[in-house]
């Protein structure tokens, strides 16, 4: 079974499903294998100003009962659409940093402390430091044709999906059962769809253990 997670780096409902995504990721280790992909955001679902932000921030943080609200700071009106921080994720993924550290680095940075990484120059070096990669060459990769193709191939396997909400949760098994999730940023129903499909792809096995393949004819 394996579980693709489709999200934007700046999101802050994604900054929010970390918490999950780090226990399922510990709960099912071993018998699910965990991927995640870029879905960049249109301009449009950004923000259009910091008090916009700020609202945001205000209502995700409440209903998820955080102790403390996200920071704004990171926000730049003049910017459209949050390139950067995307594509050095990406890039750092193409360079050998799968797991999430990366991602979660520049999150941190933009959403608890307020660093502006939608400029290249930031994000590289929020990345670069956390993954021990080489500065210039993590950004030049990031802003390379074939970063950009990559993120933009898998912003397309999300609206494939027929969803519009960061983050989703593709969960696929090897019985060809599927589930989407998306929007939601808690463990329980995501554990509780895992624990489903497990349980089926296992009856399958049992099954063919007793009484073998399908016959030709």
């Amino acid at each position: 079974m394996k579980i693709t997670y489709y999200l934007e780096v700046t999101s802050s409902w994604c900054y929010w499903a970390e918490p999950a995504w780090a226990e399922l990721k510990q709960r099912y280790a071993g018998r699910v294998e965990f991927h995640w992909k870029i879905a960049s955001m249109p301009p449009e679902a950004y923000p259009a100003s910091k008090a916009q932000c700020e609202w945001f921030y205000r209502r995700s943080g409440t209903i998820m009962r955080s102790p403390f609200m996200l920071d704004s700071c990171w926000f730049e009106a003049d910017m459209k659409q949050y390139v950067a921080p995307n594509c050095v994720a990406e890039a750092a993924k193409e360079l050998g940093v799968t797991d999430d550290r990366v991602r979660l680095a520049l999150a941190q940075a933009a959403l608890r402390e307020g660093k502006k990484i939608g400029r290249w120059e930031v994000s590289a070096e929020v990345a670069a430091k956390v993954a021990g990669l080489n500065r210039e060459f993590l950004l030049q990769r990031a802003q390379s044709p074939e970063i950009k193709a990559r993120v933009d191939a898998t912003t397309a396997e999300f609206h494939a999906l027929q969803v519009n909400q960061r983050p989703t949760f593709l969960l696929e098994n090897n019985i060809g059962d599927r589930a989407v999730f998306s929007g939601l940023a808690k463990v329980e129903p995501l554990a509780a769809a895992i624990d489903a499909m497990l349980s089926d792809a296992a009856a399958y096995q049992s099954y063919a253990a007793h009484f073998g393949a399908l016959p030709k004819a």
